[in-house]
């Protein structure tokens, strides 16, 4: 997906075509140190215009206007605002979704979301997983720090305040409530993307409890800690990732060493976040279509 071509409509000037280099500026600035002011500095200078540059922002961020692909009002699910008490003794808060007329115990999914917290994307993530036949929790990480806000460029700032061994915290003992819910059937699962990605490794690193993992283009855990891995893991990264690609290597190395139970998949050709459907300029269908079979048959088979 070196490049998008956006036609324009009769008598409008079309939109300028998002090439590999925009893309790379845009996750310099969504995951990196540059600023707002920098990125749409240097957008500019790459368009030839400020006009260009606001036509194309709106194809590299999401788009919340996008339609969810399970709606809220899904008839195949049920879903409910849900909150815990957390280790530091502030509620953190999710939306719990199940299947409508399942039978028996459930195995149990947690979402965790990207660098924007828990916004209308991955609830829809949320309640696709329960549309396959998971108890799906996606936690909102933001929960003790007031909550993800509407402004995406505030929740990326929010998660870069926070305290990685805090949220850890928070993350597992989201997997201990889900484990004992009256639902599940005490087997959970963890799928995050990009920060949420992150998250799910060291999620594995740190809590027995998890039984599977599957890290979208996330961070990958230290060499040295993959020894305490119990969990099956899946593993999806996209080709062009090249940030978070780097660390490829060494992880698999120190997963091959200690015997741990894992699948990698190197999707070509596609961007950083490219399950993302909210995104144009990032999204792959094809390539999220089938790293989302994978997963759906991965999670199904670990947690029976």
């Amino acid at each position: 997906m070196a490049a998008t071509e956006q036609p324009g409509t009769p008598g409008s000037e079309a939109k300028p075509a998002v090439t590999q280099e925009m893309i790379k500026l845009y996750d310099e600035y969504t995951h990196l140190t540059l600023d707002r002011r920098g990125f749409m500095d240097k957008l500019t200078k790459l368009v030839g215009s400020s006009a260009a540059a606001a036509a194309v922002v709106p194809m590299l961020a999401a788009d919340k206007a996008r339609a969810a692909v399970v709606a809220e009002d899904d008839a195949r699910i049920v879903t409910e605002r849900v909150s815990f008490p957390g280790p530091s003794g502030k509620p953190i808060s999710g939306l719990l979704a199940k299947p409508k007329d399942a039978s028996g115990k459930l195995p149990a999914v947690l979402v965790i979301h990207e660098n924007r917290g828990l916004n209308p994307h991955i609830e829809d993530v949320t309640r696709r997983f329960a549309v396959d036949g998971f108890l799906t929790l996606g936690v909102d990480l933001l929960s003790t720090s007031g909550g993800t806000p509407a402004d995406e460029d505030k929740a990326r700032a929010m998660i870069g305040e926070l305290k990685p061994a805090e949220a850890l915290a928070e993350a597992i003992a989201a997997v201990a409530w889900l484990k004992d819910n009256p639902a599940s059937n005490g087997k959970v699962g963890a799928v995050g993307f990009c920060w949420g990605g992150g998250m799910v490794n060291q999620l594995a690193v740190n809590d027995p409890n998890l039984v599977a993992g599957v890290a979208y283009y996330g961070m990958q855990a230290k060499a040295a800690d993959v020894p305490e891995i119990k969990a099956k893991l899946m593993l999806h990264y996209a080709g062009l990732d090249e940030r978070i690609n780097a660390g490829i290597p060494d992880y698999e190395a120190a997963l091959k060493a200690a015997g741990t139970d894992y699948q990698l998949f190197v999707y070509d050709g596609v961007n950083h976040a490219f399950n993302n459907d909210t995104s144009s300029a990032r999204y792959d269908a094809k390539a999220a279509a089938l790293a989302w079979g994978r997963t759906i048959d991965f999670l199904k088979g670990a947690l029976a």
